[in-house]
């Protein structure tokens, strides 16, 4: 089959790599449709390297056409539509009946000490191979996949896998009052999602923040309060709290991660990491990598006293300094982690069944086939041709 494959910092290929097959007798394989491009993806292409190996195959973000079920699978069979969600989560264990699925006991990396594995995404995360392919093998198939009903297009189910329970997490973590306020820091994929997920949950005010034109266009257009951050730069503090009542937002959403610009020093110390030896980058990256924080330490600048700030944007630092007293006197709540897909399915599913109130139609800037993965993740990285999200088609 056809791959997106990792080669080594900002070079990925497609190549033709051995079919998946059924391996454990409750595993599936999946004929991909449509796949998307992850802000953290971005990370694969440009930071984790020392944690990934040449050839391993991209992408967490898949949904297609059952094509082979394991003898012990009942609830399957070949030709039903199912979407992959990026947690390899059993279902079964401890952490998956109390709704963590991102920390499945089965599939924890405990190598590394990290939580349940995740497709494509470095041996961090088990080193399971992605969904940027024609083909992907599906563990726990009477437990995992998610099965959407025939007829709409893609675009209405394959943002189930991440973006739709990603965001949905975020702004259930930011416990945003009845009729409150919320700041989004980041217009991205998750960004522009948590948005709107937070408008139609009964958000009085969504302010989004973020400095590329298009996205605050987009934003804009879905009734969010979009605010240039290159426009009012360090006042920006001052500009929220204007629209809210001189407090601050009741939660923030920091929807930016490790990408956040504003600290060259954190960014330059990145870009070496990624460019030394692996035997060299990777103790230094799990012991005293740091992050550029920006986007976090502006979070909490901006939530107002006794406040939450949720944070969706991927950390990778072992060793990132934080502003303690700050959030102690503050009094802010802080919640975190990857999302755990299966457990918000049964809220937004009957979302996407109904009128499309989140807009998931349309959603994706940009569609393109498979073998143009290489270019599609040089323009997201650089933000070209106005891309938000795109979904490849093998």
């Amino acid at each position: 089959m056809r791959a997106l494959t990792w080669q080594g910092t900002r070079d990925v290929r497609v190549e033709s790599v051995a079919d998946p097959g059924i391996e454990d007798p409750t595993d599936i394989v999946v004929k991909v449709t449509s796949t998307g491009i992850c802000g953290s993806d971005l990370h694969l292409y440009g930071v984790l390297g020392p944690f990934l190996e040449p050839g391993d195959v991209l992408g967490h973000e898949a949904m297609g056409l059952v094509e082979e079920v394991g003898p012990e699978v009942r609830t399957l069979r070949r030709g039903d539509r199912v979407v992959v969600p990026f947690n390899v989560s059993c279902g079964d264990c401890f952490m998956c009946g109390q709704g963590l699925h991102s920390q499945c006991e089965t599939t924890q990396v405990r190598e590394y000490d990290k939580g349940a594995s995740l497709f494509g995404y470095t041996k961090l995360y088990g080193q399971v191979p992605g969904g940027q392919a024609q083909y992907v093998r599906v563990p726990f198939g009477d437990r995992l996949p998610v099965k959407v009903p025939e007829g709409p297009p893609d675009e209405r189910f394959v943002y189930l896998s991440d973006v739709l329970p990603t965001a949905w997490q975020a702004v259930e973590y930011a416990a945003v009052p009845p009729g409150g306020t919320v700041a989004v820091l980041g217009l991205g994929p998750i960004g522009q999602m948590a948005a709107r997920i937070a408008l139609h949950r009964g958000a009085r005010l969504v302010i989004g923040v973020d400095l590329v034109p298009a996205r605050l266009e987009r934003a804009r257009s879905f009734g969010v309060h979009a605010l240039d951050l290159k426009e009012h730069g360090k006042q920006l503090v001052g500009a929220v709290r204007d629209l809210t009542d001189g407090r601050g937002p009741d939660s923030v959403i920091d929807a930016v991660g490790m990408e956040a610009h504003g600290a060259p020093l954190a960014s330059a110390a990145q870009r070496f990491t990624g460019l030394l030896p692996d035997a060299v980058a990777r103790p230094l990256m799990e012991r005293a990598g740091v992050d550029r924080l920006t986007a976090l330490h502006t979070a909490i600048d901006l939530v107002r006293r006794g406040g939450t700030v949720s944070v969706s944007g991927v950390y990778g630092g072992a060793a990132d300094p934080m502003p303690l007293l700050t959030m102690f006197d503050k009094q802010i709540q802080l919640r975190m982690g990857q999302a755990n897909v299966k457990a918000w399915v049964d809220d937004i599913l009957p979302l996407l069944e109904d009128s499309d109130p989140l807009g998931v139609e349309g959603f994706a800037t940009h569609t393109m086939p498979l073998e143009e993965a290489p270019r599609a993740y040089a323009m997201f990285q650089a933000k070209e041709d106005g891309m938000i999200k795109t979904l490849l088609q093998p």
